[in-house]
């Protein structure tokens, strides 16, 4: 397995001696995606950790569902 050498660094855009964009490599960019997605994906888990788990018997379960096909 090769290591991934990233070389590019981002470009910052200045306007009127203030920071107001970033260039990316677009790799970097769809890591940065997949992060964010993770770590609303915890979030959502962690939430749902605090609520106590409910189970039923699958017989209950079946009787009640009733696909739509």
């Amino acid at each position: 397995m090769e290591a991934k050498i990233k070389t590019k660094q981002p470009e910052i855009i200045f306007r009127n001696g203030k920071a107001v964009r970033v260039i990316l490599d677009i790799d970097e960019y769809k890591e940065m995606l997949e992060r964010l997605a993770d770590i609303d994906d915890l979030k959502l888990l962690e939430e749902m950790r605090k609520e106590p788990l409910k189970f039923r018997k699958l017989e209950d379960f079946l009787t009640e569902y009733s696909p739509h096909v």
